[in-house]
């Protein structure tokens, strides 16, 4: 029974740190797979495989390599002399990311709430350091919190596009689009984008756990959780009519149908958001501690610094220049990573 607890809690983790702004808003969906119609479900399935498969075989071989940091896991992706421009580039994509949710967060208050947002910012600092102080468990308590609700309200909204009238003729219709054809590398990019990013928190995680049975049932409940997430948001989404049209097309929703719910709703984007800083800051502070002789403490609240520096740049050039980039790179990482020889039995 402990073992199962530690392999939710695995799993409540890997989510928390895969979701974020653009997946708590569903503009993020939208673009990798709603705009696509049915097809979009077809491409989720294979996007859910790969984390679920590369997400477990991440971490049990995080324990084999003793990597208590991203970067060792990149020495064995890459090799020794790619993996230091690899680690370089991580660390400075990673301090981008988030500073881009903390100008998300930010925009929670202003937008939805009418409170500053530097008041959203400095709040968010403030629970940042919090849980950084508590540590691991801080991090397993936040996402054993915030997944399952963002899970059962994904599902409560779900609900009202299943029982629409003309649902089925909707869920299996494919639109004409232009470049119709770049369906086939969504859940690729999409994936290779979210599992790059996830490594700086799955690895250190792993080694920390360091039992490779908890890990790998971690990866599979968390890949199998982010795949029916992404499911029903794709079904909520596709009943909105031209969809691709609002930059949050899940608020939209919300407002429209469940209106009482709506407070509520935005305090989970929040904890979306909060999942992947307090996660992604976790993981650059364990890297970090190998080069700064320093007390986690301080480190954290350097990184914490940097970050709220770069989410005073405006939240969308940070997304449109940050996003494709690493998307490139990241889809290298998956493909090194598939064919290395090592296979993890789901079995055992």
């Amino acid at each position: 029974m402990k073992k199962w607890v530690g392999a939710c809690q695995i799993a409540a983790v890997y989510v928390g740190t895969v979701i974020g702004a653009g997946f708590a808003t569903g503009r993020e969906i939208v673009v990798f797979f709603t705009k696509y119609g049915f097809i979009g479900i077809l491409s989720i399935l294979m996007a859910g495989y790969l984390f679920i498969v590369l997400g477990s075989k991440i971490m049990v071989k995080a324990i084999d390599l003793k990597a208590h940091s991203y970067e060792i896991f990149n020495q064995y992706v890459f090799g020794k002399s790619i993996a230091k421009l690899m680690n370089i580039f991580m660390l400075f994509m990673l301090l981008g990311v988030c500073g881009v949710m903390f100008s998300g967060a930010g925009s929670v208050f202003e937008d939805h709430l009418g409170i500053d947002k530097n008041i959203g910012i400095f709040l968010t600092i403030g629970l940042t350091i919090l849980i950084m102080i508590i540590g691991t468990k801080g991090v397993f308590a936040v996402n054993s919190f915030v997944v399952p609700m963002m899970v059962l309200f994904n599902f409560i909204i779900m609900t009202q596009s299943l029982v629409a009238p003309n649902f089925a003729d909707t869920f299996f219709h494919i639109p004409e689009i232009d470049n119709g054809w770049k369906f086939f590398f969504s859940p690729f990019s999409y994936a290779a984008l979210n599992l790059t990013l996830a490594q700086a928190v799955l690895v250190p995680i792993a080694y920390e756990v360091n039992d490779k049975e908890i890990v790998k049932w971690g990866g599979v409940i968390g890949g199998v959780l982010l795949t029916l997430i992404l499911i029903s948001s794709h079904i909520t989404l596709i009943m909105l009519p031209n969809v691709t049209e609002y930059d949050i097309p899940m608020a939209i929703i919300v407002q429209n149908m469940f209106s009482s719910i709506y407070f509520i709703y935005v305090a989970i984007i929040y904890g979306e958001i909060f999942t992947s800083i307090i996660g992604n800051i976790y993981g650059l502070g364990k890297q970090l501690r190998r080069y700064l002789s320093l007390k986690m403490f301080w480190i954290y609240i350097m990184i914490i610094a940097v970050v709220t520096l770069i989410s005073k740049i405006n939240y969308g050039t940070l997304l449109s220049f940050l996003y494709p980039l690493f998307g490139y790179i990241s889809l290298l990482f998956i493909i090194l990573l598939w064919l290395k020889k090592d296979k993890i039995d789901l079995k055992k």
